[in-house]
């Protein structure tokens, strides 16, 4: 936003003091709340967003990732309920609430399964359970496991490269996809402050993230129609694709990241927070120009 030379200020939801009152400010308000602050010690992030968005929109201001779309965010049992509903695939899945309902469904599983907080964040909990060992790790810390007492058992898939699809969406345009080596483990994220050491370098020699910036699949139309639905306008979508090179869509974030040096390696010529910064842009003057024609008629 600096480099663009666009006004912008920060509000921080861990310490917010909210004037219900009051009225918002003028403006485009871009919701970068993440499902994993819990994680960073900011426990009640995503009550007080939801506080602050109603505020926002109940004053018609415009919001970046609305209220809808958060709500959709902390929900893994949502995402996949609403992924369904636009003719996307999913794996096969699961919710179940409490320890004893999932010692339950787990019986019933055929095979290794995939398990996840319904509320989780950059791959935060996600857990490849082989058997019984495996959940009752699980079992053992249930209530640390999961914030709201509901879990979601999941089919699993293997990469047939070992590596997953990740979407990257800004303002209703596809930017570029990603290729990421999941061999690590399932979180994810591609922010450079997760990268470590060797974290860049897989076995193979590829790079931990890849962009595919010509990547158009079949499936990007409903992906864009479901995006739009769900008031996701900066989002990434995660997929495994399947032996039938069909994409089976496992996670959705809105607080999406992106990896400066997989940028860097693909020619700098589109970078996702540029994306970010430009689409802000647009939207800002676009409420300028809505003020002053209000101005002018009530002149």
């Amino acid at each position: 936003m600096a480099q663009r030379g666009l006004p912008y200020q920060e509000w921080f939801v861990d310490d917010l003091n909210l004037d219900l009152n009051g009225i918002p400010p003028q403006g485009v308000f871009y919701n970068r709340m993440s499902a994993s602050a819990h994680t960073r010690d900011h426990r009640y992030a995503w009550e007080a967003t939801r506080g602050l968005m109603a505020w926002l929109e109940a004053h018609g201001r415009r919001v970046i990732n609305n209220r809808k779309a958060t709500e959709l965010e902390v929900s893994k049992v949502e995402q996949v309920i609403a992924l369904k509903a636009h003719g996307l695939s999913v794996p096969d899945s699961v919710a179940v609430t409490g320890a004893q309902a999932l010692r339950e469904a787990a019986r019933r599983w055929n095979g290794p399964f995939i398990l996840k907080p319904n509320r989780g964040g950059k791959g935060t909990g996600v857990r490849l359970i082989r058997g019984e060992a495996d959940l009752n790790e699980v079992l053992a810390d249930f209530d640390q496991y999961t914030l709201d007492g509901t879990v979601v058992l999941q089919e699993y898939m293997r990469p047939a490269d070992g590596r997953v699809l990740r979407l990257e969406f800004v303002g209703g345009q596809h930017v570029y996809t990603v290729s990421i080596d999941a061999g690590g483990g399932f979180e994810l994220c591609p922010s450079d402050a997760c990268q470590v050491g060797n974290s860049y370098c897989p076995a193979d020699g590829r790079a931990k993230f890849e962009l595919l910036l010509e990547h158009r699949p079949a499936e990007l139309e409903r992906c864009l129609q479901f995006l739009s639905h769900s008031g996701m306008e900066v989002a990434a979508m995660e997929a495994i694709q399947d032996a039938e090179g069909h994409l089976r869509f496992y996670d959705i974030n809105i607080n999406t990241n992106y990896n400066g040096a997989a940028e860097e390696r693909a020619g700098g010529g589109v970078t996702g927070m540029g994306a970010i910064a430009d689409f802000l842009g647009r939207e800002l003057e676009t409420v300028r120009g809505e003020q002053a024609q209000q101005h002018r008629k009530a002149s």
